[in-house]
Formats: structure tokens, C-alpha cells, sequence
């Protein structure tokens, strides 16, 4: 195990009968790019049982945040969701992924689109300073399908808008835009069909999307990420990665989460 850390709960939040988080006490050598994820879990007798989670709380924090779905038969989730202050899990001395803004090339607007808990690297991006130093507009999309379902919208509309350090670059550059698909809310759809439509560009008054000024990051369902990568790639965007920065980026560890 001496891959891992051992960390402890300090608190667990249940969004949902389905949905909950939890923050952990974050060991002084573990590192990580905003975006990233890591492989965190339970010992299991003597042996490690691991999972992908994207890291929600930024690289600056002293904590540790992760967002997960509940998973009655998980072998992991179904263990997690049980979790209280005091336990401990093991994280992965290391972290990796796609969703750097590194990995893509410069313009103007930056758009976040995730589903479910998908929503979680975004978490950490848009608290990054130099998320609003590289692009004038931060366009965060949540897709789900009920509501209730839309966590995190109390952090991101009224702490961050707050928070001493990033504040007003939050207030200025960040819009952020929950849509579902099966509750009536102002927003509703799919992300995919509010894209093509048009809709989303007339609610948020920016220009469709152009792959000469806009970068995108993507993170969720395997049905978002195939018909999104699809169309952007019929606007000609190009996709990129570690070694080739380009126009997207999609996070392919994990689909559903």
C-alpha cells in the first residue's frame, strides 16, 4: 500500500438517495492539476478496493473533496455511500487526466460540460485563477435529469461569487447553466439539443459555438460524450490531449459515474 495515503472523513453530504459527497483530510505530498482525478477506496481485507474519482476541491485546498453516485450492488459505491466522519479510505499518491486547461489551446470561451457527477472536475477548474486569466467567459453546463439533482448550485452561485481570492473573477467571467430533462426548470433539455438548437447561446448571449475562439472539456455519460464529441468535431473542433493541446478535451476514464 505504499501507493496510498490514508485519510480521514471529515464530512459527508447526501444530495440525493443517490447522489452524496465527502471531504477528507489531504496528506501535504499528494499533488494534483485541477481537472484530475485519482484512484481512491476502501481496504477490503488486505486488499485495496479502488475507483476513479475526480478531485472536486481545488489543488490549493487543505481538504480533499469527491462527488460520487450511490450504487446498491457497487462493489465500491455501495461501501462508500456508508461512509461517516472518522473513517478512513485510502487515496493514490498520484493523480492524471485530460480535463487540464493545459491540454487545450488558447480562446476566448471556455465551456464545461458534464452530466451527473460528472460535474465533478469542473468543481475544481473553476475555482483555478488561471482558468479566468486564460479565457474571458467560463461557461459551466450540469445536465440531469431531475432538479433535485443539481448539486452544488449554492457553491457556485453564492460562495464562489464571495470567495476572497477568486470572487470577483467568478462574478465577471463565470456562467453557470443547470439544465434537466425530466422536471420543468428554466432550463430544460439536453445539453447536446440546447448546443444545436441554438438556445443555450440565446440564454447566456454568446455567439454559437466557433472553434477558432472556443475550447471545450467534457465529462459524464458515454451518450453525452459521444454526441457531443460528434458535434463539435462537425464544427471542426479538434480534439486534444497530454502530448497535443487542441480545441476539446473528454475524460474517457470513467463514463457514468
Amino acid at each position: 500500500m505504499s501507493n496510498f495515503n490514508q485519510e480521514t472523513v471529515l464530512s459527508v453530504h447526501h444530495w440525493t438517495d443517490n447522489l452524496f459527497s465527502f471531504t477528507t483530510t489531504r496528506d501535504s505530498s499528494f499533488r494534483f492539476r485541477n481537472g484530475e482525478f485519482t484512484m481512491i477506496g476502501l481496504k477490503v481485507g488486505e486488499k485495496p478496493l479502488l475507483r476513479a474519482y475526480s478531485v472536486a476541491s481545488a489543488n490549493y485546498e487543505e481538504n480533499l473533496e469527491f462527488f460520487s453516485i450511490k450504487v446498491a450492488d457497487g462493489p465500491l459505491t455501495s461501501r462508500l455511500q456508508h461512509l461517516k466522519e472518522g473513517d478512513q479510505i485510502i487515496v493514490s499518491r498520484k493523480a492524471t487526466g485530460t480535463l487540464v486547461i493545459d491540454n487545450l489551446t488558447d480562446g476566448r470561451n471556455l465551456y464545461l460540460i458534464g452530466t451527473g457527477t460528472g460535474l465533478a472536475p469542473f468543481l475544481s477548474v473553476i475555482k483555478d485563477p488561471e482558468t479566468y486569466e486564460r479565457f474571458e467567459k467560463v461557461v459551466l453546463l450540469h445536465g440531469c435529469r431531475h432538479v433535485r439533482e443539481l448539486a452544488y448550485g449554492e457553491l457556485i452561485t453564492e460562495k464562489l461569487p464571495q470567495d476572497e481570492m477568486i470572487g470577483e473573477m467568478v462574478s465577471n467571467q463565470l456562467i453557470y447553466y443547470p439544465t434537466v430533462t425530466r422536471d420543468p426548470f428554466r432550463n430544460r433539455g439536453r445539453i447536446t439539443d440546447l448546443i444545436t438548437s441554438g438556445k443555450l447561446f440565446e440564454d447566456i448571449s454568446l455567439p454559437a459555438l466557433d472553434a477558432a475562439k472556443d475550447r471545450v472539456m467534457m465529462c459524464g455519460s458515454p451518450a453525452l460524450l459521444v454526441d457531443t464529441k460528434k458535434l463539435l468535431e462537425d464544427r471542426g473542433f479538434v480534439e486534444g490531449n497530454h502530448g497535443e493541446p487542441a480545441d476539446f478535451v473528454v475524460e474517457k476514464a470513467f463514463a457514468e459515474r
